[in-house]
């Protein structure tokens, strides 16, 4: 529980930091001066990178981009570009952290839609046994991990801790007793990987807020902006990732 403490405080604390470097960011940007601007800017980037990244894996795995075509420094190189040109958009330091993930959403998506790929999903899989739910976390950790989980990109950053998360997936039961029976289970590393796993099968606008929640400790109203979803659209998709999750936790067990 204290590494789950220590963890949204620094998190929190990160969201303060961005949040200060906006007043040097805008004189950079009305002088001009792209090199130190995009310097400072790049000490705001690392959990933004790590965004871009997983959604970036998961296009690529679900056939939404081309294996070989991109690569996650491209979509970091258009993120610069398009921060610098559209900085004055800004207009309180408040607005700063989740503005950078709005346009790195952009980024994301416009090349997405320009490739024109059919999204796909696999076959239901709250039908799954327990052997099939082992089967497919061990095909998942084999073919997935690379590209969906151990990316090299994001070795620095931590995972929210799991009883953090499933605090957001077993909202109406006893959580402690649920948390210790996963992990009875599951085990940490077991737990860690259902959650990728099932998010990962989720539509992707759902799997991305019940992430900016989870991972990024937004709340429901910056979710909206960087999505550009209303209030009440974005609490229905992360009660929905909640639900899915915790039927599915409770089919496994």
């Amino acid at each position: 529980m204290q590494d789950t403490v220590n963890y949204s405080k620094n998190l929190k604390e990160y969201h303060i930091f961005v949040a200060n470097t906006f007043s040097d960011l805008k004189k950079l940007r009305e002088k001009g001066d792209k090199t130190l601007f995009n310097e400072l800017l790049l000490k705001t980037l690392p959990h933004v990178k790590r965004y871009i990244a997983k959604r970036f894996y998961s296009a690529l795995s679900k056939g939404n981009l081309p294996q070989g075509k991109y690569k996650t420094k491209d979509f970091l190189d258009q993120l610069f570009i398009e921060v610098f040109d559209n900085f004055m958009e800004v207009k309180t330091k408040k607005d700063l952290y989740p503005w950078l993930f709005k346009i790195a959403d952009e980024v994301l998506d416009d090349t997405i839609a320009d490739e024109e790929f059919d999204n796909y999903f696999l076959k239901n899989i709250d039908d799954y046994s327990k052997p099939e739910w082992d089967e497919m976390e061990e095909k998942y950790s084999i073919d997935g991990g690379d590209e969906l989980v151990m990316i090299e990109e994001l070795d620095d950053i931590s995972y929210p801790k799991n009883d953090y998360v499933l605090n957001h997936v077993f909202v109406d039961n006893d959580t402690s007793d649920l948390i210790a029976q996963l992990d009875e289970v599951l085990g940490p590393e077991g737990i860690k990987k259902h959650i990728e796993m099932v998010l990962y099968h989720l539509p992707l606008t759902m799997q991305t807020v019940f992430g900016l929640a989870t991972e990024y400790y937004f709340d429901i109203e910056e979710i909206a902006k960087i999505r550009d979803l209303t209030i009440q659209e974005v609490k229905e998709l992360f009660e929905q990732a909640s639900k899915s999750l915790e039927i599915r936790f409770l089919n496994r067990i």
